[in-house]
């Protein structure tokens, strides 16, 4: 994941805007309260819930299920912090006596503001090009289980999206498997590589030479396949020295 400090800023702009929208239509019942009051209220709710959100991503939801999907990372967050969010509600409105119903409709407008906030969230978020290699003793990357036998054991050099299929390029040759990039991307996460296209995903190791022109760049790899590099991904790329 990625924890720049551009990263924060961008986390807390989106969660500053979410607040000043619930605080101007007068969300969950607040219209009777005055705007300068639902301005402080909702946009400080929403940028503690996005720093409490962001460290919970990190610290724990994130290494539980690092390599998963991002949506499901997205629905591991509101289980967490759906609940804590209720208790925040409760803490700020006094913290009045629970009852059953009460505490009901803690819980339940909790759940749709943080489903709200952390949609929000995943789809502003920017495209992960980059994934990391696994730390000293750590598992192998999920994917390594899809290689078809006569590839156990290869190194991988690149994953080129082919309609519904993935040609999977590696040192002992190529073969094609049913899955979409996406998926395999996040199950990537443990190999040092990129994705540089829409259709492709890049071992750094595999690279031989990088070119740049027209705007563009293409790296040539061990294999001497060509892998482009989109305008989308190029910027994270160069950042992370591969060009």
């Amino acid at each position: 994941m990625d924890w720049s400090l551009g990263r924060w800023l961008r986390t807390l702009a989106v969660a500053g805007c979410a607040g000043g929208f619930l605080a101007l239509v007068g969300a969950l019942g607040t219209d009777a309260v005055p705007l300068g009051r639902r301005l402080i209220y909702w946009i400080g709710l929403s940028l503690a819930g996005a720093v409490i959100g962001s460290l919970v991503a990190r610290l724990i939801v994130g290494r539980l299920l690092a390599g998963r999907s991002p949506w499901l990372l997205g629905a591991a967050l509101v289980a967490v912090l759906t609940p804590i969010a209720a208790a925040a509600v409760w803490g700020i409105g006094g913290a009045p006596p629970l009852t059953g119903r009460s505490l009901a409709g803690y819980l339940v407008t909790s759940l749709v503001v943080t489903v709200a906030m952390t949609a929000l969230m995943m789809l502003t978020r920017p495209r992960q090009a980059i994934t990391h290699a696994a730390p000293a003793g750590a598992a192998p990357a999920r994917f390594l289980d899809r290689l078809p036998p006569k590839l156990r054991g290869a190194e991988l050099y690149a994953v080129e999206a082919e309609d519904h299929y993935l040609r999977l390029r590696t040192s002992k040759g190529q073969d094609l498997i049913l899955l979409r990039l996406a998926d395999a991307v996040a199950e990537l996460e443990g190999l040092e590589g990129a994705q540089t296209h829409r259709s492709w995903w890049v071992a750094k190791a595999a690279v031989r030479d990088a070119k740049r022109g027209d705007g563009r760049a293409i790296l040539t790899l061990a294999d001497g396949a060509q892998a482009p590099v989109s305008r989308a991904y190029a910027k994270a790329l160069r950042e992370a020295g591969w060009f």
